[in-house]
């Protein structure tokens, strides 16, 4: 039999902190064989990512340590490499991409910069011969119109042209071993399936082997060849994907396969008040030019919408990134300037000031996509949660308070005593359900929900799903919900408006747009959802 490419050994991670030392990876092993894809699966925490950090050295050393284990890249263990040594591996040998390419790439340096410092390391390419290859790579992993990409900053490329030019980084220097960290979480569905055919195209091509780290188990099962689970830094089950798909023999991999958001959302009642509507709404920003940078167009990111919601509802408002989503959200809530109208509980709102809004805003929430990034790391969880209510209901005491805190935490199915912690201390869920109870807590008539699970597990979403339809039972709430991932909108969306360039292209009941699309878009954006079968063919 043909030794394997790469052979985790007995591979174990502690860091050490405080005088403290904590095991991340206990003891796991896999092998991979050339031209395999082996996924590494499980939730946040499991130790997937700190296990290919492991590959290359690029935990943060000497606060990580491997008390066990050796890493065998075609026979020479890597963790017993010298930094020369493993200077040459990566980047020539090993590549990897990441998982958000706009952290990943160097913002201050143009595309062809970025590309062409590997090839000049690596393979002293310089001048007109890297600018060639650099435009080959480009075209390889389908960037359009790649002369006029050259020059073009991260910042002005979409999130799936940067994952593809994260791609063409990490084929340079053409590897034997490709290490995917997540490399489609934070992309659109379409976008997604377009990027895993092409690393399932790529890798028919060169013959590459893969190791693909992720928490979505339908890429898995369509992407590898086999697949390890994880789960407190061991690997609890491992196998051929069609064995550990069909037989799951560990109780954990089980509760993985059975953790996708189920059921169907709550029935609505036409007879309830409107809470909020909008009746041709436009956002256009202008695009100005010359030096008197007068107005020669606008870019239209929503395009007469109009939508409307009541207590007890949920609309879901789906499409690919720039499609004016979130922007339409905004202009709902009075947060950006639009024309039109809008209408809030009866009451025309589109003219009123900043000031006029105010005492609205308690009865209008929004909860993000990123609750890291929404919650302040210098305030407690009770503070943040607080917060509003001193806003808005400023006669209420410092007990009174406390209590209303500990209610929604409760609510929310958290401990109260857990409220004067900060947020690093939590998990992604957890902290996502503390930004559930900020916006609970005002007891709102109408929540905007901005993407709100993409950036958790499965079973995380599960559970965010089934706690915003209690919710949503308690207090009859109306819920506008953001989404890309239409597994979710279809556990919880009783209405759909699916938007492209700012335009709506297809509206109405959920079950009927699920089961019967009329428009190609919708009719493609289900497919990139739902079957994923393209990608199997592909490699």
């Amino acid at each position: 039999m043909n030794e394997p490419l790469l052979s985790v050994r007995d591979l174990s991670v502690a860091f050490h902190q405080g005088g403290r030392s904590t095991l991340a990876v206990d003891h796991i092993s896999f092998d991979i064989a050339k031209g395999e894809v082996v996924a590494l699966v499980g939730e946040s925490g499991s130790g997937k990512s700190v296990s290919a950090n492991s590959i290359l050295k690029l935990l943060p050393y000497p606060a990580a340590s491997h008390p066990s284990g050796e890493i065998l890249f075609n026979g020479r263990n890597l963790l017993a490499a010298t930094d020369a040594e493993l200077g040459a591996v990566r980047g020539n040998d090993i590549t990897m991409i990441f998982q958000e390419p706009m952290t990943s790439l160097n913002p201050l340096h143009t595309i062809e910069r970025q590309i062409g410092e590997i090839l000049a390391l690596h393979q002293g390419l310089q001048g007109h011969e890297a600018r060639e290859r650099v435009l080959a790579l480009l075209m390889q992993v389908g960037i359009r119109e790649p002369e006029k990409r050259l020059s073009a900053y991260p910042h002005e490329l979409s999130g799936g042209q940067r994952q593809r030019v994260m791609i063409a980084m990490a084929l340079a220097n053409r590897p034997e071993l490709l290490i995917a960290d997540e490399p489609t979480t934070a992309l659109d569905v379409t976008v997604q399936a377009q990027i895993l055919e092409l690393l399932a195209k790529l890798k028919a091509e060169h013959g590459m082997s893969m190791l693909f780290i992720t928490h979505d188990l339908d890429i898995v099962r369509k992407f590898a060849d086999r697949v390890c689970v994880m789960t407190g830094g061991r690997i609890v089950e491992s196998g051929p994907v069609r064995d550990i798909f069909e037989n799951p023999q560990h109780d954990y991999t089980r509760h993985l396969l059975a953790s996708e958001p189920k059921g169907d959302p709550p029935v609505t009642d036409p007879a309830k008040p409107l809470v909020i509507a909008g009746e041709h709404v436009k956002v256009w920003f202008p695009i100005k030019s010359g030096f008197l940078r007068r107005v020669v167009d606008h870019v239209k990111a929503v395009d007469d919408v109009s939508v409307q919601l009541r207590a007890g509802q949920t609309l879901g408002i789906v499409g690919e990134s720039g499609s004016g989503k979130t922007t339409l959200g905004l202009a709902l809530t009075r947060l950006i300037s639009s024309e039109g109208r809008i209408a809030f509980v009866g009451s025309d709102i589109q003219h009123y000031s900043f000031k006029a809004m105010r005492p609205l805003r308690r009865h209008m929430q929004i909860v993000f996509q990123d609750p890291y990034g929404s919650l302040s790391p210098r305030m407690s969880v009770s503070d943040i949660i607080a917060e509003g209510l001193a806003v808005h209901e400023p006669s209420l005491s410092a007990e009174q308070r406390d209590a209303r805190v500990s209610e929604a935490l409760v609510e929310v199915g958290l401990d109260p005593a857990t409220r004067w912690r900060y947020p690093h201390e939590f998990s992604g869920g957890q902290r996502q359900r503390i930004a559930i109870a900020r916006a609970i807590v005002l007891k709102p008539r109408f929540v905007m929900l901005d993407e709100p699970t993409s950036a958790l597990d499965k079973s995380v979403q599960a559970q965010v799903v089934d706690l915003l339809r209690d919710i949503q039972a308690k207090h009859d709430l109306a819920y506008l919900f953001i989404s890309h991932d239409l597994k979710v909108v279809k556990a919880l969306a009783n209405d759909i408006v699916v938007m492209r360039a700012g335009k709506v292209v297809e509206q109405g009941p959920s079950a009927a747009i699920f089961d019967a699309p009329k428009d190609p878009y919708t009719q493609k954006l289900l497919a990139a959802a739902f079957d994923l079968s393209v990608i199997r063919a592909a490699s």
